[in-house]
């Protein structure tokens, strides 16, 4: 059976892509999670995978040329299929036979509809009404979880506002309104999660009724997008359930804050950040908050009841306790991208040990400067964007038919923050300066931290580098960051005696260990690799030359 698969919205604000490169040709065969062509988004140029199996039977866009999201971009289904009833029919209704069917009287597809056979699906919207539906934020998101509502039921809507915070795998982002009205129906509440397109918010003239609307959408989307339609139904009949759910707590236990079904307490993004510093159990709190929810304020006056044990440890009887801490998106990201990673790339392991007293000195006299101050960090990340030129193998991708030796440097460091680990990206790191790349890194880290990350600003890296010296690793290996053909752990300088001109002496080493993917890295080239590498670390002052 044909599937048509269109231009998708790989970002917040995408209209329209342009196809950079097809990895797939017509005639190929498909698998689902298969990279089919790399799509340039008004953000970044992002890869864009299968979710369907068969064979590639038609490519409707070119290479460089452009199309609106939700246009034809290819056909994917039995080989040998007939598919010109769809080609001949793609302007007016698409074949029976074809998965993403459209009605006689609207040939672009809108969000709402599901089958020709379901009666609701040929009702127009009243007029005026805009379907809000989970955008997708990141290249990666399959589902986003509201944080904040920052409009309620009600409110007046412009063009531009944010409408909301919602949690995505990689970051909390500020989702905008693309229109104007009145915001007539919110679909999630705060802390609650829905897939990429299913329904978030109605926007339209004031006064308007939508509850059929939101009932339709619920049940013509979900068929469309999955076969798991009860799963759905379930999501649908959760708002008639909460409240109930919630009285009934705060009668018969005053003392917890209400859960969700899907088990996320109901607090505010900033009070779960200070209940992170404090060590703070949240579900210890009664939120003071509308509807139950925890708020900041909550956190500051929160006093633990006299002899009650610390959170994650035992009780003073010996009975035991713990804490289960809901997975974030970003958490369940990290799991399955290094899963994949771990499990698809052939890993093996170089270590090294270089000299760090030139370094040592040569970051004093560098940051003598006034206004300027650099770590051995910068050194290490300009170290290898020099190295990577010299070896374009390491700087290299891999892909089922081919290897893409990458003539730029971008290179991705890796910033721990509270939910688990970011990878913002240097761009051009061999053509910057020292301060340069040291500023760089500081913002991306800052901004890490904070959550105010773009997808732009993740994307793209040639290279990794992990550093876990500052904490006082001396050694340690990582997981390669794919499309990566490589990722450098770096160690922490160590004073121990070391040998040099035949005598024992004290000196200043450091453990680096570069991880390689063996498809494209041999174990030659990744050694010659960590030979020039370390010719600029011992000696820094070649890199200004």
């Amino acid at each position: 059976m044909a599937i048509v698969v269109n231009m998708p919205r790989l970002s917040d604000t995408m209209e329209e892509g342009t196809v950079a490169t097809w990895l797939k040709k017509v005639g190929d065969k498909i698998e689902e999670g298969d990279i089919l062509a790399e799509i340039e988004t008004d953000k970044a140029t992002m890869e864009f995978e299968s979710f369907n199996e068969g064979t590639l039977l038609h490519i409707g866009v070119q290479e460089g040329e452009t199309t609106k999201v939700d246009e034809l971009l290819a056909i994917i289904g039995d080989d040998g299929e007939d598919i010109s009833g769809i080609l001949s029919g793609a302007d007016s209704a698409s074949s029976d036979e074809v998965k993403e069917e459209k009605t006689e009287a609207d040939t672009t597809p809108s969000k709402t509809e599901a089958s020709q056979e379901t009666e609701s699906t040929s009702q127009e919207l009243p007029e005026g009404v805009i379907v809000v539906t989970m955008p997708r934020l990141s290249d990666t998101m399959e589902e986003g979880t509201v944080a904040t509502w920052l409009k309620k039921v009600g409110d007046t809507v412009e063009e531009g506002d944010i409408l909301a915070e919602i949690e995505t795998d990689k970051a909390t982002m500020e989702f905008e309104s693309f229109q104007s009205g009145t915001l007539l129906e919110i679909g999630l509440k705060e802390g609650e999660s829905a897939k990429v397109d299913e329904l978030l918010a109605i926007i339209g003239p004031a006064g308007t009724d939508v509850s059929g609307v939101a009932a339709n959408f619920s049940t013509t989307s979900a068929p469309a997008k999955t076969p798991e339609a009860p799963k759905a139904e379930t999501k649908a009949d959760t708002p008639k359930k909460a409240t109930p759910a919630k009285s009934e707590t705060k009668t018969t236990a005053p003392t917890p804050t209400p859960v969700t079904e899907n088990g996320r307490v109901y607090v505010s993004p900033l009070a779960k950040k200070l209940a992170e510093e404090k060590g703070v159990n949240l579900t210890k709190i009664q939120g003071s908050g509308e509807n139950g929810r925890i708020i900041k304020r909550d956190i500051e006056n929160y006093e633990p009841a006299a002899g009650a044990a610390a959170v994650g440890k035992f009780v003073p009887s010996g009975q035991e306790d713990f804490d289960e801490v809901p997975n974030s998106q970003m958490r369940k990201a990290i799991a399955k991208s290094l899963t994949k990673s771990k499990f698809s790339a052939p890993h093996y392991y170089l270590a090294v040990e270089f000299d760090m007293d030139n370094a040592i000195d040569f970051r004093k006299q560098f940051n003598s400067i006034p206004d300027t101050k650099i770590s051995f960090n910068d050194i290490v990340v300009k170290a290898c964007a020099l190295a990577l030129k010299q070896h374009p193998q390491v700087n290299s991708q891999w892909f089922d038919d081919k290897m893409r030796l990458n003539n730029h440097v971008h290179i991705g460091v890796a910033v721990a923050v509270p939910d688990g680990l970011v990878v913002p990206v240097v761009r051009f790191a061999n053509e910057q300066s020292l301060p340069q790349i040291g500023a760089d890194v500081k913002q991306l880290a800052g901004k890490a931290r904070n959550k105010k990350l773009t997808p732009d600003e993740m994307s793209g890296s040639t290279f990794t580098v992990s550093n876990l010296g500052m904490f006082g690793i001396d050694y340690f290996t990582s997981i390669i960051n794919q499309p990566n053909s490589a990722i450098l752990s770096v160690g922490a300088i160590v004073q121990k005696p070391v040998v040099k001109n035949g005598e024992i002496v004290v000196g200043n080493t450091m453990k680096l260990t570069l991880a390689c993917d063996h498809r494209t890295v041999d174990g030659a080239t990744g050694a010659q690799f960590l030979q020039t590498l370390k010719g600029y670390i011992e000696n820094p002052v070649t890199m200004l030359v």
